[in-house]
């Protein structure tokens, strides 16, 4: 263990035995009392510190392993080990929430009306001039496309969503880039539901699309704000109308 105040766990009370293991051990790790690289006591260290059978300490390790804040490894030179804490669990997640379509998809209209015009707004301020270039190229890449007609329209899409995480990128905001790479990674199905896949449409979105990177490579972030979210807007309402036409308004807003 590194030099530092090293966790002072606690008995645990016999009325929340397991959830009061998995806090101790999670709020050492979140305060940096424990630090990645560092080992936890051995489990019949720990069982005695908190005073709780093997099988309450190895269902909280459990836990706290699929948190991703510990790892544990069997076998001589194991031992359980603190990881550093990373994005992917909350990524896991957040994808699990979108496709099983707990989000009503007005809120996650609404998310994203706000996030990509912060986005583009970023994104203007800090282009870089390799950034402005690959922006770019996805940029013919969507022309070509577009004038291939219809028959490319997945393979549009599939650039739509790079310049829109890419753009994440550039705004050099790790929050905002693994919000941007969950969305455009998980709402293609709303895309087929609610989007038309006709010439008009690919115009429209390609128009969308080159202002919001003219903006960013002119460096103009209130603008490339605004054409973030008008462009978001729009797909917005056409879900809303969409839904309404089929009469599934409640499917919708559930």
């Amino acid at each position: 263990m590194s030099d530092k105040t090293a966790p002072d766990f606690q008995r645990v009370k016999k009325s929340r035995i397991f959830q009061n293991v998995v806090d101790q051990i999670r709020d050492a790790i979140l305060e940096r009392r424990l630090n990645p690289g560092d080992m936890l006591p051995p489990e019949r260290e720990l069982r005695e510190t908190f005073n709780v059978s093997r099988g309450t300490l190895r269902e909280a390790l459990r836990v706290l392993e699929h948190m991703g804040l510990i790892e544990i490894k069997l076998g001589t030179g194991g031992g359980i080990s603190v990881k550093q804490a990373g994005m992917e669990q909350l990524i896991e997640s957040f994808t699990l929430l979108i496709r099983s379509g707990a989000l009503p998809v007005s809120e996650i209209g609404e998310f994203r009306e706000g996030i990509e015009g912060k986005i583009a707004f970023l994104a203007a301020e800090r282009a870089s001039t390799e950034d402005i270039g690959n922006l770019e190229d996805l940029i013919v890449r969507a022309h070509s496309l577009k004038e291939k007609g219809v028959l490319e329209w997945e393979n549009f899409l599939n650039v739509d969503q790079e310049i829109h995480k890419k753009l994440a990128k550039i705004s050099r905001n790790s929050l905002y880039s693994y919000s941007a790479r969950i969305i455009h990674d998980n709402i293609r199905k709303y895309y087929d539901k609610y989007l038309d896949n006709t010439l008009e449409r690919m115009e429209e979105n390609f128009q969308d699309l080159s202002d919001m990177v003219d903006a960013v490579k002119n460096h103009l972030p209130e603008e490339a704000a605004l054409f973030a979210e008008n462009h978001v807007r729009r797909f917005n309402i056409r879900m809303r109308n969409k839904s309404m036409e089929r009469k599934d308004h409640v499917d919708f807003e559930k």
